[in-house]
């Protein structure tokens, strides 16, 4: 599955969804996590109630199951909901995006909470709808 983390310095979880700048995504697996890309965005992208900056970047997540966020306003949230991706805030902004990772290895590799069981359900669910042959 693909997770993206709103970041400002590719290291933490440190960016707001709506001003991120960058977007990293990794795939993550039962057996780790690689790299996939950054996304980035440009052009005046602070708080001012323009709903439109938002677009670009629910587009650029489509693929992805889970958005690690430092903080994200409810419409946001609700736009991503909808397209099945789930949004998680940090507990601080000094989470590392590696020790995330890591933890969701561990879970996958354990009793997924409910809500990641549903997660992943529905992205093979759309999998399947789509014609991809899984493995």
């Amino acid at each position: 599955m693909k997770i993206a983390f709103a970041t400002n310095d590719l290291i933490h979880i440190n960016a707001h969804f709506g001003w991120a700048k960058k977007l990293a995504v990794y795939d993550v697996t039962p057996d780790g996590y690689q790299f996939v890309e950054t996304i980035e965005f440009s052009g005046d992208l602070k708080e001012d109630g323009n709903e439109d900056k938002l677009v670009p970047k629910i587009e650029a997540l489509a693929d992805c199951t889970i958005v690690y966020v430092s903080a994200i306003g409810g419409s946001a949230a609700a736009r991503l909901i909808r397209k099945k991706v789930t949004p998680i805030k940090a507990k601080t902004e000094n989470d590392e995006i590696d020790e995330v990772l890591n933890k969701l290895v561990m879970t996958l590799n354990g009793n997924p909470p409910p809500w990641l069981r549903k997660a992943l359900q529905q992205q093979s669910n759309t999998i399947d709808q789509l014609g991809v042959v899984k493995k």
